[in-house]
């Protein structure tokens, strides 16, 4: 049995780890608060987008647009990029891992791909497998902002516009709930009428029945719309997917301090059964002391 001393020192140590993952725990919780918040107020703006977009399409059926259907390259010369988010930081359970092993599946079926990333830990982990990394966007998975979001769509843009990239995909975590968060990919360019719809919860109920025109021209009017709905993209990306290692991390820190708490317990009755024992040898040695002395 461990000393007093040794098990007061490791009671001591595990309350400092509770004290930390409990610190942890209430600072994800308010990140994600203000995450949600920071995504509401934007929200609305780029569902209109999509709404718009999605109008375009159903009134102008034989629209033509590099948007929609690409650089008619076959299939072997296309280019595809890869955007990946994942976390800056550990400590979040199966947050990162899941996401990166999505992303490496996807990897693996293209032979010429380009991959993006987002979050230090798509770096280590990508780093060690030995996979290039063509292009890193720095600390931007802790501090999701829409102006990150607009610097990066407009890198990916300009690839695509340049014919350096002709599909352009983006793997993140999307946050369903406080306890149900799953890997994702999704495609940014060529649009996809099926994908836009889906993504946005749109449906044939929300189809206009007006006659609309759109000036000067609807390929002008996409020119300026899909950058932002891109920008849109990226943006409710970075804050689902940091939501998502919000909440892994406070699973993860819930689940550290129950166990430290378990363990205290545990240590709280060695302590007791071994200040006990050090006390009765106490009495029976002043006992035989006593003892002896009498028979002097």
């Amino acid at each position: 049995m461990a000393s007093i001393t040794e098990i007061r020192s490791r009671m001591r140590s595990i309350e400092q780890t509770l004290k930390i993952t409990n610190a942890m725990y209430l600072i994800s919780s308010a990140k994600v608060k203000k995450a949600r918040k920071q995504l509401s107020e934007v929200e609305p703006y780029f569902d209109r987008l999509a709404r718009t977009i999605l109008d375009i399409f159903r009134h102008s059926p034989e629209l033509q647009h590099r948007f929609i259907e690409g650089h008619h390259k076959s299939r072997e010369d296309r280019k595809t990029g890869f955007v990946v988010i994942t976390g800056d930081k550990g400590l979040a359970g199966a947050y990162n891992h899941n996401v990166l092993k999505l992303a490496e599946s996807y990897l693996e079926r293209k032979k010429d791909s380009t991959l993006f990333l987002i979050g230090q830990m798509g770096r280590h982990y990508f780093e060690k497998k030995n996979i290039p990394i063509d292009g890193e966007f720095m600390y931007t998975a802790q501090d999701p902002t829409i102006t990150r979001a607009r610097e990066i769509s407009n890198t990916l843009l300009n690839l695509y516009e340049d014919g350096a990239l002709d599909e352009i995909y983006l793997v993140f975590t999307r946050s369903y709930s406080a306890m149900r968060m799953e890997p994702e990919i999704i495609k940014l360019l060529p649009l996809d009428r099926a994908m836009l719809s889906a993504r946005r919860g749109l449906s044939e109920a929300d189809q206009y029945r007006d006659v609309v025109r759109y000036e000067p021209s609807p390929e002008a009017v996409l020119d300026v719309l899909v950058p932002g709905l891109i920008k849109g993209y990226l943006f409710s990306a970075l804050v689902e997917s940091f939501c998502s290692e919000q909440n892994a991390r406070m699973t993860a820190m819930d689940s550290a301090s129950e166990s430290a708490r378990e363990m205290l317990k545990t240590l709280s009755l060695e302590f007791n059964r071994a200040r006990q024992g050090a006390i009765t040898q106490e009495i029976t040695e002043i006992a035989g002391g006593a003892a002896g002395l009498t028979q002097l």
